[in-house]
């Protein structure tokens, strides 16, 4: 079986909101209901759960909260997913300068050797992927259009890395301003679901650009160093300036 490097375990908790979910779970709809029953599917747009009383499908808005009662210790996941047709996207990388020109923002990464890692973008959405050169150091930027609130975007992002990390656990979340937006800072681990079974610690800033419309920017490494990169890190993720005055010369 093929191992999971750091780079692709998040690629693929990103991939995998549609995936079946083998866990028991209680769900508080938005005006207090509580069902209990086993969620097997989350995108962004729905939400199905299979209760004693048989399916049920609801927005992925309605949710208010899901408590997972159980972890996802058994199972092993492959990266078998076969990447979308993705859009070519102008960008550029000057010592730790970034510029992404098709989404029109901006990041600044900690001193590094950093360069631009194509195998990071899955998915269409994705529209930067940036790693040391070491490959142990990694970060992601998503924008996604999404019918919900800036909140319940950040839960079923959670919801989708519970599924694919062991001993996920949700450290801490803040409400911050970046780039003149409100955003949400969050830390979370877990542990990848193959052996060696790495801990991996990331921080998310997902950022409310305007109704609907959100972007995501994520920075992760193993544990053991995460320790000395989380101030880095949580520079670069809240470093996010859009502007519509990026060209495709690399002028501003």
């Amino acid at each position: 079986m093929r191992r999971l490097g750091l780079e692709s375990v998040f690629c693929l908790a990103a991939l995998l909101p549609s995936a079946p979910l083998l866990v028991a779970n209680e769900i508080t709809l938005k005006g207090g209901t509580k069902f209990v029953g086993r969620v097997t599917s989350i995108t962004f747009e729905k939400v199905e759960v299979e209760t004693s009383d048989g399916r049920i499908q609801s927005k992925s808005t309605d949710p208010e909260s899901v408590h997972f009662r159980e972890s996802l210790s058994t199972q092993s996941t492959e990266a078998n997913t076969v990447k979308a047709d993705l859009p070519k996207i102008d960008e550029s990388l000057h010592g730790t300068e970034y510029v992404n020109r098709t989404g029109k923002f901006s990041l600044t990464l900690p001193p590094a050797d950093w360069i631009i890692n194509a195998d990071l973008r899955q998915r269409p959405v994705t529209l930067a992927g940036l790693s040391s050169s070491d490959k142990t150091r990694f970060a992601i930027v998503e924008q996604k259009e999404y019918p919900g609130s800036l909140a319940s975007y950040k839960e079923l992002t959670m919801a989708a890395a519970r599924i694919t990390l062991s001993n996920f656990e949700e450290l801490s979340q803040s409400s911050v301003t970046i780039d003149g937006k409100r955003a949400i800072l969050a830390h979370y681990r877990g542990n990848i679901p193959v052996p060696p079974n790495t801990s991996v610690e990331f921080v998310t800033a997902f950022i409310s650009r305007s109704d609907n419309n959100f972007t995501k920017v994520t920075a992760w490494c193993a544990e053991p160093l995460f320790h000395d990169m989380q101030p880095a890190f949580e520079k670069l993720v809240t470093s996010y300036r859009s502007s519509a005055r990026f060209t495709s010369d690399g002028n501003r």
